[in-house]
């Protein structure tokens, strides 16, 4: 399996990133995400800033260099995003291309609820989002990389692909959690600016493979949990004297119209701030956000040794970054 056709990773071309998010059904959950093609990160539980007396890679003095104490904060991996935006522009440059950084979060408003809309004001303003969606195509259209892309001709179109992604997706492998093979092309811009930051793009290829990867794991673990069955009936129930019958929220997202023809305004909103308000009298959110967390316990203890090293990684490259964005 290439990494191009990896859920939610990498895309085809360096002009094929969507600079806006979107609806996805998957597993029968809403989530609204930002779709941009970025490098993946590992999630940080604590965002805070470099504890006093931690060393700049990420271990105190005289620990294991191999064992990061910490995460890379938010901070940290903002500069680690924008370097790697501002190399692949020059390298795309080097190429002969055009290639404009990209913002990492352009709709800010954008949410996820992989199992249950659960935050009613949220759903007040944005319904499932479709005033979200509207406005991520209206980016879409203004984007100049997508517009500078379609402007090639086919020729130059496969070189700038080459150049971005290299010719072909082979050189580095990894093994998502759920026991799936992905290659990539260890050649082109997108590759050489990793290498820049990182050193060992093998070994991040596949940390970032596996901190990729364990969500989509999580979240199918806890739909198949019984105990989340089990909190779904009052909420169905709930659902039910609101005059909205559905069994679970995948039976709701299953009802939903494409994207791109929404509900009524009202009716939308309407339904979603029904299903957000279940959610919490239910107490289907508490069980959900339970679930999640043990889920997430359990799955970062077993890959452990993978998001350590993409920690270490990371963390060690933060100066590197700098360097670039100052």
């Amino acid at each position: 399996m290439t990494e191009s056709q990896e859920g939610g990773g990498a895309v085809a071309g360096a002009w094929r990133r969507v600079t806006g998010n979107r609806r996805r059904l998957a597993a029968g959950t809403l989530v609204l995400c930002t779709a941009l093609a970025v490098p993946v990160t590992v999630h940080a539980v604590s965002e805070s800033d470099v504890t006093t007396g931690a060393r700049a890679d990420g271990a105190r003095p005289g620990s294991d260099p191999e064992r990061p104490d910490r995460e890379p904060t938010r901070q940290e991996k903002d500069a680690l995003y924008r370097a790697e935006q501002l190399l692949l522009r020059d390298c795309m440059r080097r190429h002969g291309f055009v290639y404009q950084p990209v913002p990492e979060n352009p709709v800010p408003e954008a949410r996820e609820f992989p199992y249950v809309v659960d935050d009613v004001a949220w759903a007040r303003r944005h319904g499932y989002g479709s005033d979200i969606e509207r406005e991520s195509a209206r980016l879409r259209a203004a984007d100049p990389n997508q517009r500078y892309f379609r402007s090639l001709p086919p020729e130059r179109r496969a070189a700038a692909l080459a150049a971005a992604n290299g010719r072909r997706p082979v050189g580095l492998t990894a093994k998502n959690p759920d026991g799936m093979t992905l290659t990539r092309s260890d050649q082109g811009c997108r590759t050489d600016a990793e290498r820049a930051l990182y050193g060992d793009v093998q070994t991040w290829f596949q940390a970032r493979s596996t901190a990729g990867g364990l969500p989509d794991v999580r979240r199918s673990r806890v739909l198949a949990d019984p105990r989340f069955a089990k909190a779904a009936k009052p909420w169905a129930r709930c659902m039910r004297a609101a005059g909205h019958p559905y069994d679970t929220p995948a039976d709701l997202r299953r009802e939903l119209p494409p994207s791109d023809r929404p509900l009524p305004r009202r009716q939308e909103v309407q339904l979603a701030v029904a299903e957000a308000t279940c959610a919490g009298t239910s107490g289907l959110a508490e069980t959900a956000a339970s679930l999640d967390r043990q889920y997430d316990h359990e799955l970062r203890q077993r890959h452990r040794a993978d998001l350590e090293t993409g920690y270490r990684l990371q963390l060690a490259a933060v100066p590197r970054a700098r360097s670039v964005v100052k």
